[in-house]
């Protein structure tokens, strides 16, 4: 079993990776941020969505929402979210790596470092491809996560977060000439501890920017944060954005939207 596939592990480090105060935070930047200015009625599809963070606050805001997760846990989490938010969402289980809806969405959104789980490079890339295909021409894929030259700035000793009953010990160790990176958590309840180990891909812009061409989009810039800030040495976060060709370039869906 791969560890993105091990259900108990989202439902044990839940709380560490979406703390409730997150999801005001998000619903905040989903309404403050350029990136997710779309009119009403968009198609967003949110790959792996977990306990959706971002899902409520777009379909809050007009967008008709599909989140696809692999966790039934985190599936469970965001029927709970949509309901206690009163809001449309259709939620899928199912697997990034090969989920396609042909030409069924606007938007397809990864977040959270959901990209890159994956050990060999040709299935990271094969995602990139499903999502091409899932998106209209003209449809944008935006992916948000953690890149290598961010991490560079702040990777070192191990961190500890602080939970209600509990705490977690984080240690980071970059493997394979700064290609992957190894996550091992540690949960610490009472006299209990829980040990887990993720590992991912890392991408500087330069390699995330060649793999979505490789796929076949377009347009693709780069950002530092959710306000599209240049990716530079202040960035906080890699936000690579794309387009599948064959739509209205940039420029005249600007024009279409003014």
């Amino acid at each position: 079993m791969h560890w993105y596939e091990d259900d108990g592990f989202w439902v044990d480090f839940s709380e560490v990776m979406f703390p409730p105060r997150r999801r005001a935070a998000i619903a905040e930047l989903v309404e403050g941020s350029p990136l997710f200015d779309h009119p009403a009625g968009t198609r967003v599809l949110d790959l792996a969505c977990g306990p959706a963070l971002y899902a409520v606050p777009l379909a809050r805001a007009g967008c008709r929402v599909t989140g696809l997760d692999l966790s039934p846990a985190m599936l469970d989490r965001a029927r709970a979210a949509c309901a206690a938010a009163g809001v449309q969402v259709r939620l899928v289980q199912g697997d990034m790596l090969t989920h396609v809806e042909p030409e069924s969405y606007d938007v397809v959104l990864n977040v959270f470092t959901s990209f890159g789980y994956f050990d060999a490079p040709e299935d990271n890339l094969r995602v990139l491809r499903n999502a091409y295909a899932s998106l209209v021409p003209g449809g944008e894929l935006v992916i948000d996560l953690m890149g290598k030259e961010v991490l560079a700035g702040w990777i070192g000793r191990p961190q500890v977060v602080e939970l209600d009953d509990a705490y977690v010990v984080q240690r980071d160790t970059v493997l394979d000439d700064w290609t992957r990176l190894r996550t091992d958590w540690t949960l610490v309840r009472g006299a209990t501890a829980r040990e887990a180990s993720i590992t991912s891909q890392l991408y500087s812009a330069a390699e995330l920017r060649a793999l979505f061409e490789n796929a076949g989009f377009t347009e693709v810039s780069c950002h530092g944060d959710f306000d599209l800030s240049p990716y530079d040495q202040r960035a906080r976060r890699l936000i690579v954005r794309g387009v599948r060709p064959g739509g209205p370039t940039g420029d005249e869906r600007k024009r279409e939207d003014a």
